[in-house]
């Protein structure tokens, strides 16, 4: 099915002059790669210099099924296929294009918002009796002892109305979980975004745009833990795929919030963007890690193969080589203030419990938290997680720790509630 990226331009005016702006993208990859963001910076300098292409805001929405941007990262056929440079420049004319007709679009409009409630993700490390966790760890082992962390089934949703109309023109829809309900398949395939839009524009909703955004959820996945067997039973019994069920909760909320919300469309409200390079400590490599990863290393060099696996191990001995001289990691926030909501983003796949945080602190009405924004910046877990190990919280898995995030939370809510 198709994977796409839609555009909304905001730009506030005063007096008829422009006083501040943001275009907001959400695409179907996986993540915003950096050498995808570069080409997207330097292509929007030169074709839209009306557009403060630092103020653009890319989301991936993390299908695991869409284009490959990252050279080298995976093993693919040289024949036959986009290659992932060329694959980069095809998407940064796309998007520019995109952006640009967006903003040439914009007219006097207004936003609304409200919360809606679905269940889509769950949390997805299992612990065990001796304290260990694992991603989609077996949960019908007799040592399973529970799930790791919370899970947040709100819907934050927010309406952009074009003056006078009676139809919404885009919503943006912000979930914990990230779409990656077919990451197994091997076409390409927007995942459970997709059915939202097929389900949604339809009727009055027809040319309605939405925008995927994933909110915090590193830990997060539509994939079900526990109670399998009698999920499928019912799938069967509606005649759904899973990311059609998705679909199904996620669109009868968008449904009936903006039906209690379109009678109070707001044109005329504060609107901020700030922008910022956030510090935050790197996670520290032990020697001891160090040695683990190079001997992982010298074991697959021996059997040949599993290259990727190699590569991803190396990073962790050139890490532990380089630490002392890079102890932090630049990463790129954005807050922004629309009338009684407060956006922030991130790039990583942050845990929710930080994201919990943001919201809880946040003296918004509603808070959005916008992960794999702008970057792409590997795991972000909490202490307990790094505790209980396995993948996404092992060293290898994250460039920041704890620590860092506690410091990237801090920083997020302070960015919120200055505009307050």
């Amino acid at each position: 099915n198709p994977i796409t990226a839609t555009a909304v331009a905001i730009e506030a005016r005063q007096a008829d002059r422009g006083a501040d702006q943001a275009v907001l993208v959400s695409c179907d990859l996986v993540a915003i790669r950096p050498v995808l963001l570069s080409a997207l910076r330097q292509r929007l300098a030169e074709k839209l210099p009306e557009v403060d292409a630092r103020k653009v805001i890319f989301t991936a929405t993390h299908t695991h099924t869409s284009g490959v941007t990252e050279e080298g990262k995976y093993e693919i056929p040289k024949e036959g296929v986009m290659q992932p440079s060329q694959y980069v420049t095809f998407l940064a004319d796309r998007l520019e294009q995109l952006i640009g007709n967006a903003w040439r679009a914009r007219r006097p409009g207004g936003v609304s918002w409200g919360v809606g409630h679905a269940v889509v993700g769950y949390n997805r490390r299992a612990v065990y009796a001796n304290g260990t966790a694992a991603m989609y760890g077996k949960t019908d082992r007799p040592d399973f002892r529970g799930i790791e962390g919370y899970e947040d089934h709100g819907l934050e949703l927010l309406f952009f109305w074009n003056t006078g109309e009676q139809k919404p023109l885009a919503v943006a829809v912000n979930v914990a979980c990230p779409s990656q309900e077919v990451e197994g398949g091997s076409k390409i395939n927007a995942d459970f975004w997709h059915d939202v839009r097929q389900q949604f524009q339809t009727g009055d909703y027809k040319d309605v745009l939405v925008l995927g955004w994933p909110a915090a959820a590193g830990d997060q996945s539509p994939h079900r833990m526990y109670r399998k067997a009698a999920e499928q039973r019912m799938l069967k019994l509606r005649g759904l795929s899973y990311t059609q069920e998705v679909a199904r909760r996620i669109v009868g909320e968008i449904n009936e919030v903006c039906g209690l919300v379109r009678n109070d469309v707001r044109t005329d409200i504060p609107f901020v963007h700030t922008v910022e390079d956030v510090a935050l400590p790197v996670r520290k490599v032990t020697e001891k890690e160090a040695a683990a990863a190079q001997a992982e290393i010298d074991a697959l060099a021996k059997k040949g193969g599993a290259a990727r696996r190699q590569l991803w191990q190396q990073k962790v001995v050139d890490r532990y080589r380089q630490q002392d001289k890079e102890p932090t990691l630049a990463v790129e926030v954005h807050a922004l203030r629309l009338g009684d909501v407060a956006i922030v983003t991130n790039p990583f796949e942050l845990f929710l419990d930080y994201g919990v945080q943001m919201q809880g602190r946040s003296k918004a009405l509603q808070t959005f938290v916008l992960q794999l924004t702008c970057g792409s910046a590997g795991y972000l877990p909490t202490e307990r997680a790094v505790k209980g190990g396995g993948y996404s919280a092992i060293v290898a898995s994250n460039r920041v720790g704890p620590e860092g995030g506690q410091v990237l939370a801090d920083r997020s809510v302070e960015m919120i509630n200055s505009m307050w």
